[in-house]
């Protein structure tokens, strides 16, 4: 199914005119970073802040061991990709696109891939659409609506050298997200030693398992492995070999510093609904999150709590509109307009607001759509950094492959869970 291709040959320059003899410290290693951040925001779309209120407000601290663990995994998961895209100059979906011979066979990955990252914008935009719907009581269709329009004006900033301006863009919204969703946590801040307590892995029935399983879900998204290994291989697009271990350390400290803040964020809405919204029944969505909220923290938590969720929607959506297009680029090798592409993608998320469907259960669906996609996205990552022949000097070691495929298997298992429990109502 696979064909052999050989290892790059990177060009003598890379962008900005930065050399190999340039030492990444100080403001030089600033300037290099970006793509980690940027590829974080979809840590922190719509489907994560209703699965960890969700488990917060029934399970209270019971699942915080989960969302460590996630971040922890993610944290490989991204460094992967990113370092796939800084060594060959590629994304994964490119190389997908060269390395599958049959044609049938890449149409039937793009398929997959395309429906995963359609689930992924359908979350995203039901999210923003809510958020504009609490904020200025718009009709759910015409926020989703402004919500497409305006990450397809954040999307169109992304190219022709103008990568920083998007990345400054998308962090700008993401430290929105870290106020919105973080200050309701120092208002009313739990005990330390329920969240150390939370840390001990345990689970309360199939529902602790199904929440569990969903967290990780909506942690680990495959169109976030996609992008990101996209992102890094834009953001240096001319670099000789000498300077790919500079890179890789510097992107070492990008992954860590882009998945400890939205580690933190996940944490935080845990941590806000196990000690100020748990046992209430009014939590099941996110409308009825940010009424218990307002209720129980105040109004200014709580449009704090709504802008967080609007910026999330925006940033997220803008940044899976950027998967997808590189997954259709990559797979099929072709390029569509982003306008063509935004309104063909928007349109699931809009027929779903204009039929009255609980977007609630929307955002659960898609979950569901990307457990089918993960292993897709997951597996060929951990198999493509073991092949010289594409990572050349660049291999994973042994080590390295060995925790990626620990990691690749225990997120395979937990999603076929959370697609059973779904599936057989056992949740």
């Amino acid at each position: 199914m696979f064909r052999q291709s050989s290892a790059p040959t990177p060009p003598e320059f890379f962008k900005a005119g930065l050399s190999p003899e340039v030492p990444l410290s100080g403001g030089r290693t600033i300037w290099l970073l970006g793509p980690a951040l940027v590829a974080g925001v979809a840590y922190l779309d719509p489907g994560n802040v209703a699965s960890n209120m969700t488990a917060g407000a029934i399970y209270g601290f019971l699942l915080v061991w989960v969302v460590v663990l996630g971040n922890v995994m993610a944290w490989l998961v991204q460094y992967l990709s990113a370092k796939l895209g800084i060594v060959t100059g590629k994304s994964l979906p490119e190389i997908l696109g060269e390395r599958i011979g049959s044609r049938w066979a890449r149409r039937g990955f793009w398929l997959q891939a395309e429906l995963v990252a359609m689930a992924t914008d359908i979350a995203e935009i039901l999210g923003g659409a809510i958020a504009l719907n609490i904020l200025f009581d718009l009709p759910l269709v015409v926020g989703g609506l402004i919500t497409g329009a305006v990450s397809l004006a954040v999307l169109q900033l992304h190219g022709h050298g103008r990568e920083r301006i998007f990345e400054r863009l998308i962090i700008s919204m993401m430290f929105i997200v870290v106020i919105g969703f973080s200050a309701g946590v120092f208002l009313s801040p739990p005990e330390p030693t329920d969240v150390a307590a939370g840390l001990l892995p345990a689970f309360d029935g199939s529902q602790s398992v199904l929440l569990a399983a969903s967290i990780l879900g909506a942690t680990i998204m495959p169109h976030a492995i996609y992008a990101h290994s996209a992102l890094a291989r834009d953001r240096f697009p001319r670099r000789p070999q000498a300077a790919v271990p500079r890179l890789l350390s510097a992107t070492r400290w990008d992954v860590t510093i882009a998945l400890t803040i939205a580690g933190a964020v996940n944490l935080a809405i845990l941590l806000l609904a196990a000690t100020s919204l748990q046992g209430r029944d009014d939590t099941g969505t996110l409308e009825g999150a940010h009424g218990a909220i307002a209720e129980v923290l105040g109004p200014v938590i709580a449009t704090l709590f709504a802008i967080g969720l609007l910026a999330s929607g925006l940033a997220s959506s803008s940044v899976g509109a950027y998967a997808g297009a590189e997954i259709m680029h990559g797979l099929l090798r072709v390029r569509i307009p982003l306008a063509t592409r935004r309104i063909i993608t928007l349109i699931p998320a809009l027929l779903i607001l204009a039929f009255g469907v609980d977007p609630t259960q929307a955002l659960i669906l898609s979950q569901v759509v990307l457990s089918f996609g993960i292993s897709f996205a997951l597996i060929p990552l951990v198999y493509l950094g073991t092949r010289s022949d594409v990572m050349g000097d660049h291999q994973n070691r042994w080590w390295t492959t060995l925790v990626g495929v620990v990691v690749a298997a225990l997120l395979v298992t937990l999603n076929l869970t959370l697609l059973y429990l779904v599936f057989t109502g056992s949740g």
